[in-house]
C-alpha cells in the first residue's frame, strides 16, 4: 500500500489561530484539493491526522468538525476522489493524551487501522509537532512553509533540519510523484 499522511489545517486548508469553526471558514489552500487527487490518481491511500483541540476548547462540537470533514469530502468529490480516512485529535494541549501531536497515538492508530507499517510513510505537515510525531514513528516527516510552516521554520532551524521543505502541498506532491523525495 502506498500511504500518505497529511496535517489538515495549514497543509489542506488555511489555518487560523482563531481554529476553523466552522464549514464556512474551511477554506482550501490553492492546488491543495488538486494534490490529492494526484495523489489518489497516482494508486495512494490519502489520510489525515489533525489536531482539534477546538472540541476540547467548546469553540465547536464534533457535529460542526463533522460538517466540516464533510465540506471537504464535497470539494474533492469535485476532482472525483475521496480521502481514505480522517484522523482527528480532539483532547487539548494539557489532557496528555497519547493521539494529540506530537506524540504518535494518531500515527500508531492508522497503522492498526489500516493493517500496514508507518515507518518511512510521507508524513506533510506544517509545524514541527507534525514532524515529531513523523519522527516517532520513522515515517518521512515533510514540512511544507504553508499555514504555520514558515514560522516553524524560523523558530526550529536545528529541529528541521534535513526535513524536505516545500512551498505547499501541490510542490510537496510535485517532488514526490517525481520521485525526488527520497521515502
Amino acid at each position: 500500500m502506498k500511504l500518505i499522511i497529511l496535517d489538515r489545517d495549514g497543509v489542506i486548508n488555511e489555518d487560523s489561530d482563531e481554529y476553523i469553526k466552522s464549514p464556512d471558514e474551511f477554506i482550501p489552500i490553492p492546488g491543495s484539493l488538486e494534490s490529492i487527487a494526484r495523489l489518489k490518481q497516482a494508486g495512494y491511500t490519502v489520510v489525515v491526522a489533525t489536531n482539534q483541540s477546538g472540541v476540547a476548547r467548546r469553540l465547536f462540537d464534533i457535529g460542526t468538525l463533522d460538517s466540516i470533514h464533510a465540506k471537504l469530502h464535497r470539494e474533492l468529490a469535485r476532482y472525483g476522489v475521496s480521502l481514505d480516512a480522517i484522523f482527528f485529535c480532539p483532547h487539548g494541549p494539557d489532557e496528555k493524551c497519547a493521539c494529540r501531536k506530537p506524540k504518535p497515538g494518531m500515527f500508531h492508530d492508522i497503522g492498526a487501522r489500516l493493517q500496514t507499517q508507518i515507518c518511512g510513510v510521507p508524513a506533510i505537515g506544517d509545524s514541527l509537532r507534525d514532524i515529531e510525531a513523523a519522527r516517532e514513528v520513522d515515517a518521512t516527516p515533510i514540512l511544507v512553509r504553508t499555514g504555520k510552516g514558515e514560522v516553524a521554520l524560523k523558530q526550529n532551524p536545528d529541529a528541521l533540519r534535513g526535513v524536505p521543505v516545500f512551498d505547499n502541498l501541490a510542490a510537496a506532491v510535485d517532488a514526490l510523484l517525481a520521485g525526488s523525495v527520497a521515502i
